[in-house]
Formats: C-alpha cells, structure tokens, sequence
C-alpha cells in the first residue's frame, strides 16, 4: 500500500514539473511551422517563428546546409519533414543546449543536388532559397566567374535567372591586369545580438601571368578614403584563407607557401572594430603557413583585395547588400535592385568549410618603435615553455668567433648589441629556419652566457657577472631602503592578544631590519619603532587584524520517541459425556455397560481407574474437578469471559474461557541544549548524572563516577558565505535502572559525531536511528490447530511490535554586530 501511494505522488510530483517546465518554455520564441513553397525556378523554405530571428549557419558537406537558431524551442514542429523536390531532399530539426546553457533549434538541410542557395531573415521568419534548372546551373557558373573576376564595384548582387554576357577576352585581360581581385564575406547581423555568421571564403589563387610570392615583406596600417585598412605586402601574388574565431572575436588569415619576414609583426590599432592585429608564421615546415590574426571588438563587413604584390584588408565600407525577394529574382531584374530592409543575404556555393587553425598566442612584448623591435621579446605560455617570434634565419658556422657572430645578431635584429670584455670563444653550429631569438638563446645558453636588454640595446655579459650584478643591485635597493630616521607609533589592542599578534607582524614581513617591536601585556599594548613607510604599512595591518570575532548560538534538538503494541489472545475449553446407570444411560450393551467420554485436562497424579458405577471420580469430572483439554490462555491477560454448559441430569458438561490482551504506548523524550561560543572556538554544554561505582582492592575501596549525562561539543567556523562549519559531538546518555548489575544501572548510549556545513538560521539534521522490531507467536495443538477456521479453537496468538527513532537537529544562528 504505501509503495502505491509513494508511486501515485511520484507521479503527482512528476505531472507539476512537467507542467511547470511546459509554461516556462511558453514564455521563449519558438518555431510555429515549417512551410515549403516551390515553383520552376526554385524551393523556398519558411520558418516561421514567435519572436525575432537570429541564426548562424555552415555546411559541413557538399550536400548538407546546418542552419542554428539560438534561444529558439523546435518542440511544436516535426523533427523530420520530407521535401522531395530537385534541390531539396528533407529537412531534420532538432533541440540542443549550448555549452553556456542556453538552448539551440538545428536545422538541418540535406541537399538533393548541388545548388545554390540564399538565407535570409525577415520580421519572424528565416527563409532559405535554393535555386534549380539550367537557369541555376548557369547563375553558378556566373558567381564562379566573377569570384575569380569580379568587377571593380564592391557591391555583392545576384542574378539568379539571367547567364552574364561573355567579356571580350582582349577586353578582359587588360582589364584584369589594372584592378584587383577581390573577395567579398558578408555577415549577417542579429537583431538583438551582436553578429554571428560567418562565411568562410577561400582566397583565390594567383593567376598564371602573376608570380605567386615566397615571403612577405611588411604589415602595415593605412585610411583609405576614411576606411581602415591593411596592406599586406609581399614579394608576388598572395594565396590566402580566411574565416573567424569566437570568445574572443577574432579574424584570421592564412597566407599559404610564404615566409614572414615583415619587420613590423604587430600593430596596436584600437580603432573601428579593429583592436590589434598580428602576423607571425604559423608553420615554417612544409606547406609553410603565415598567419594574421586580427583581435575584434565586434564582429564586422569587411572585403579582402588580391593585388599583384600582396592582399588589402578592408574594413567600413558601408551597408551589407541587402536582399530582393524570390520574386524578384528574374531575368528582366536589374542586378542592382533595392532589397527588402529586413533581409539581408549571403550567396554560397555549396562546398565543405575549411577546418579552422589554431591562432596564435598573443605576444607579450612592449609596444613596436623604430629603433626596437617587437619580435625580439619571446612569449611565455607556461612556467619553462617560451615561444619565439623572431623571423627565420639559417646559419652555418665551424669554429666562428662568437664576437663576430654577435655583430651578425646586430645586423639581423637591428637591435644594438654590447658584449662585455672577457666573453670569448668558439661556437660551432648549423641551424635551418630557425627563429632568430632562438639561435641567439642557444647560443648564449651553450656558452654560459646571458643578457639584459635596456631600451633598444642587447649586453651580453657571462651569468656570473650578470647574478654579482643582480645582487649587487638588489643590495643597494635594499640600504637605500633603509636609509631615513625612525619613528614610533603606540596602539592599543582591543580585539586580539597583542603577543599573538606581535607575532603576525613579525612573520608577515610588516617591519624592516630596523624596525624592533615590544608588548606590553597588562595594557595589551603594541611599541613600534621604524621607518614611516613600515609603520604605515603595520597600521594598516593591525586594523585589518584587530577586530571584534563573530560569535555563533547552536542549538541542538535530540527527538527520542517509542511505539509499542501487544496483543494476546487464547482460549481454553473441556466438556465431559457420562453414559452409566447411574444416570439413567446406559449403553443397552453387556460390553461396555457404561462409557464416559471425558474432554477435559486430568489432574496430576491422576489417571483413569476402572470404571466404579459408571464414575471415574478421580479423573477431573466433577465441579471440583474440572480442567480444560485445551489449555491456552493469553499470558497475563487482563480480560476473559467463560461459560460453562451441561443437562439436567449432568451426563454431559462444557466449559469454555476466552482470555484476551492488548496492550500499546507511546513516549517522546526531547533534549535541546543550546550554547553561544566565539568564532573558531570549541564550546561544551552538558546535563545528567554522575554514577558512584565502588571498587575494593587490597581492602581500599575506592569509589569512581561515571557520567550518564546529555553533552554537546561544537566547534563553529564562519564562512564568508554567511554559512557555518561545525565540528559537532553529541551524547545522550541514560542510565537504565531497571536492568541493574550487581546493583549497578548499565549506560543506554546514543550519540553523533560529525562535521557539516549549514546556512546561518537553518536547521540540519545531523543523523537519526530507527528501530523496528515486529514478533509473532502461537502455541497450538497439532494437525488440529492448522485446520482452517476450526483451528482457532486449537490455538492461541501472541503479536508485538515495537519502532524506536532518534533524531539530532542542529541549528546555529551568527549574532548579528548591533552597532
């Protein structure tokens, strides 16, 4: 029965979370329908939506289109929905959970062939166009054509019905040799939130009358026309990916099979969206990468421009084209149509994203000046770990004098290098692309050598002479330190033992090796001798130490409570049939002439004699005499009733007693100390007795007290939190008079020792026992007493059942400062 009802309010429980979740999940947007609209030309997928539309989206397959909408709950639509035209095949949505908790609806579009395809939102729905037929075969062909030849003009526009004119091939190599190629990415802005999609563009490669580049010369900042940019100048066309990096934004550009020898590796830009941007080689092994990373603010429009000898970066050049509707999108439409306001779109062939490279760190150097370097500082990533910036050098060198190779190191750096008198040697050596700080590192290190570097020059000294010098410094720092007239300052303790805090000031490093310090215990009194500057800063020490400690009440609750219940019940009967002459019965036999049929208990010592007149006088017949054949009373019963039944003649006698018990109680015994102690300070409350034990030994009898007595130990600590730890031990000894031993009463003993943490003013429960303990007992005749529903006249039953439970409560409570 009880399983039930705890099944029954589970599912009560269940059934109001649920509920609860559902009109929570109400209050978010959510996706009310997914809708196809298709014709010739193309499939137009809707989604509609109760709120506004923010989305990301990527293709992690020729065939597949992810498109995430965040904070978004797809639960009121199908989670596979068939499509079935030439564009698409299905449509998949499902319900994620970000990494920060918040929720994510996916849809995932599968492809049916490889087609092109807009996104764009407006108000509350997210359309998805995907085009089709020759007319779409050659759209494509066209977008393929201008990425690689785009036209001077930077506005994005597409033609979705209408093959472009074939150029003048005469026409068109003249042109393309006097503008830029360029490459356009488009990000979709959020409503509410700053933009997340991004699409990843891959440069494209250099044209066969171009030179491709081996290694980039130099960075630099540039305002075109008002808009930021970068020039990226190298010795020959560039090759480049670029895609954006999250948390934080960043935007990063691989430059394929180049060397970076730019002698400007980062710029501090801090404006537009622009924070900082920095070039460094990625990989100098085989494909060699360079890598840009430009640190953001917010993510932002920007275009890249593929020139003859390097790449253009820029930034500000106004609205993201927007959008015409599907319907627009005809052969007669002009290319430069005005777009809706709402939609804003971005046009991709299909085709797998490039996996992201990792980006590296940031350098911790000192900002970049003409006459030093930035890349000389190397970056520490982890205690022991360096990463050097330096551009790659190869050197070969057998037996070269190291002051020779240093003024190389000059040269190479552009840094002013002074070796101290005495360093000499011979170094041997060939490294292949390999950073120049890290050459000139190894080099010091295999010599025993170190440097400083002060402003723009390099000293190389041996490590000796630079840790004589170091500590040389640091003595000096240390006398003048010192220097200066002492002073006094006299306070007295309030809160805390001026010995013991003595001590603090002392180890904290609070006075200088002038400063002497003395106590003074009667008035708890601290004398403070040295230099003002110490002085301060022990003041400042001994009002941070010297304040009042928290105090804590506890209060503890021990429940003790007992059930008990018994009950008792038994029977006894016995009857007697005399059929003799002297009754007037007889058997009309020779043999047996009398018969007495005796159902009653025998006497002791009595058995059953020959018959005298029909009367077996001596065996329990009679009303002297009587006894029961079942004899099951209830063990001190407490209720009975009897009967006793027979003719008018006496020749046939029952008796029958039913006995009965029932017995219940039920006791609570409640104990609550309760104690106030300070902060970190342990406290102890008890109550009870004290029992005399006499021992005799050697004729001394000596006599010893052993405690039956209610105690509570407690530790607090207080946490900044507001909360307590408390170190807790709790007895509840009683002594047991009833169960003496040699006039001695044993301990009844419970008790809990634990450490728990618990919120200032609630209570905890710190541990509990509970007993239970059930009996059952009859006494029957047998084969008789199991017959059913006869047998409860063969048998008595005897049932107890007995629960005890202890409970510790505990609760402390921090006294408030009423000041």
């Amino acid at each position: 029965m009880r399983a039930k009802l705890a099944g029954a309010l589970s599912l009560v429980i269940l059934a109001s979370l649920l509920a609860g979740g559902a009109v929570a999940d109400d209050r978010a947007a959510a996706i009310t329908e997914i809708r196809q609209e298709s014709n010739s030309h193309s499939t137009r997928l809707v989604v509609a939506c109760t709120g506004p539309v923010a989305y990301t989206y990527y293709s992690p397959d020729p065939l597949t289109l992810v498109v995430d909408i965040p904070e978004v709950d797809p639960s009121k639509v199908p989670s596979r929905i068939s499509v079935g035209t030439r564009e698409v095949e299905s449509v998949r949505v499902t319900s994620m959970v970000r990494a920060d908790g918040r929720s994510l609806a996916r849809v995932e579009v599968r492809l049916a062939s490889l087609v092109p395809y807009q996104i764009f939102s407006k108000d509350t729905t997210l359309n998805l166009v995907f085009e089709r037929g020759a007319e779409a075969a050659s759209n494509a062909t066209a977008t393929r054509t201008a990425a690689a030849e785009p036209a001077p003009a930077p506005a994005v526009a597409v033609k979705a019905a209408e093959p472009p004119e074939p150029p003048d091939t005469t026409t068109a190599k003249s042109a393309e040799a006097s503008r830029p190629i360029e490459s356009a990415v488009v990000i979709t802005p959020r409503k509410k939130q700053p933009a997340a999609t991004t699409a990843v563009v891959e440069g494209p490669a250099p044209r066969a009358d171009r030179h491709p580049a081996s290694r980039i010369i130099a960075l630099s900042q540039a305002d075109d026309d008002g808009r930021l940019s970068f020039d990226v100048k190298a010795d020959g066309a560039l090759k480049y990916q670029d895609f954006f990096l999250g948390n934080p934004d960043r935007l990063v550009i691989d430059f394929k099979d180049v060397m970076s020898r730019a002698n400007v590796r980062s710029l501090d830009v801090n404006k537009g969206p622009v924070r900082k941007v920095r070039l460094a080689q990625f990989s100098a092994a085989s494909p060699r990468v360079a890598r840009m990373v430009l640190d953001l603010s917010a993510r932002a429009p920007y275009r890249i421009v593929d020139g003859a000898d390097g790449v253009k970066i820029l930034f500000g050049e106004g609205e993201v084209p927007k959008a015409a509707p599907l319907a627009a999108l005809r052969p007669e439409a002009d290319a430069a149509a005005v777009m809706p306001e709402a939609a804003m779109p971005v046009q991709v062939l299909p085709g797998p994203a490039p996996a992201p490279l990792p980006v590296l760190p940031d350098p911790q150097a000192a900002p970049p000046t003409p006459d030093r370097p930035a890349e000389f500082q190397p970056v520490t990533l982890n205690p022991g770990e360096r990463q050097f910036t330096g551009h790659p050098i190869s050197l070969d060198f057998k037996d070269g004098d190291l002051q020779d190779i240093f003024r190389l190191f000059a040269d190479i750096s552009g840094l002013n290098i002074v070796v101290n008198p005495g360093v000499a040697g011979k170094v041997t050596l060939k490294l292949n692309e390999v950073p120049w700080d890290q050459a000139l590192d190894l080099i010091l290190k295999a010599n025993g050598l170190g440097y400083t570097l002060e402003g723009n020059v390099i000293r190389i000294a041996p490590l000796a002479a630079l840790q004589t010098e170091e500590q040389a410094r640091r003595k000096l720092a240390e006398e003048r330190a010192l220097a200066g007239e002492l002073a006094s300052l006299t306070t007295r303790i309030s809160y805390a033992k001026a010995l013991e805090l003595a001590e603090v000031l002392r180890k904290a490093g609070a006075l200088s090796a002038r400063g002497q310090l003395n106590v003074d215990p009667r008035t708890n009194t601290l004398i403070i001798n040295d230099l003002p500057v110490f002085l301060e800063k022990a003041k400042d020490l001994i009002a941070t130490l010297d304040l009042p400690t928290r105090q804590v009440e506890i209060e503890a609750r021990i429940v003790v409570t007992s059930r008990n219940f018994t009950r008792d019940l038994g029977i006894q009967w016995g009857f007697n049939q005399v059929n003799s002459p002297q009754f007037g019965n007889t058997t009309g036999l020779t043999f047996p002439n009398a018969l007495v049929i005796n159902g009653q208990g025998v006497p002791a010592n009595a058995g059953l004699p020959a018959d005298q007149q029909g009367q077996a006088s001596a065996a329990g017949i009679g009303t002297a005499g009587r006894g029961y054949a079942i004899n099951l009373p209830a063990a001190g019963f407490n209720s009975a009733i009897g009967i006793s039944l027979g003719n008018i003649l006496g020749s046939f006698n029952l008796d029958a007693a039913l006995t009965a018990l029932e017995r219940q109680g039920r006791g609570r015994l409640l104990s609550t100390p309760k104690i106030t102690t300070q902060n970190n300070q342990a406290a102890e409350i008890k109550q009870g007795v004290q029992i005399p034990i006499q021992t005799v030994a050697n004729n001394t009898v000596t006599v010893s007290f052993q405690d039956a007595v209610l105690t509570l130990k407690v530790t607090p600590q207080i946490t900044e939190a507001g909360t307590v730890i408390l170190t807790v031990d709790v007895q509840n000894n009683s002594a047991d008079f009833a169960n003496l031993v040699n006039g001695i009463p044993p301990i009844n003993t419970q008790s809990a020792r634990t450490q728990v943490l618990v919120r200032d003013g609630a209570t905890a429960v710190i541990g509990g026992i509970y007993q239970s303990n059930e009996q059952t007992a009859q006494n029957l005749t047998p084969f008789l007493g199991r017959v059913p529903i006869l047998g409860f006249l063969f048998r008595n039953r005897f049932v107890t059942s007995t629960n005890n439970e202890l409970l510790l409560f505990i609760t402390p409570r921090i006294i408030k400062d009423r000041g």
